[in-house]
């Protein structure tokens, strides 16, 4: 992943409601959400919500597909992943730092 592309993500994450909606897409898994039950849950206009998707989605952290007449929104899995692998490329200096069952770096 180029720099370039984690500002990218990150400054996309960096607002309160992008990243409750990643964070819900994320949980809802491969299956997706559409804009619909998203905007219910969160409790957040259809206009807004579209406004913040489509910032994930330039962001390369979200997909959309078309299904029938509903659209459905995903995580991408490999975007997150890349992301999370840049920020932790030099953790521990290369060393692992995670033992089996921890949970957080020992370093």
């Amino acid at each position: 992943m180029e720099q370039k592309d984690v500002v990218r993500a990150l400054a996309a994450l960096a607002h309160e409601l992008r990243l409750r909606v990643f964070r819900m897409l994320v949980v809802a898994g491969r299956g997706g959400l559409t804009p619909g039950t998203i905007a219910e849950e969160l409790d957040v206009p259809n206009a807004t919500l579209s406004f913040h998707l489509k910032e994930l989605m330039h962001a390369g952290l979200v997909t959309q597909e078309r299904d029938g007449r509903s659209l459905i929104y995903r995580t991408a899995f490999e975007q997150m992943n890349a992301l999370l692998a840049f920020l932790t490329e030099n953790c521990c200096q290369g060393e692992a730092c995670l033992d089996p069952g921890a949970d957080s770096c020992k370093c």
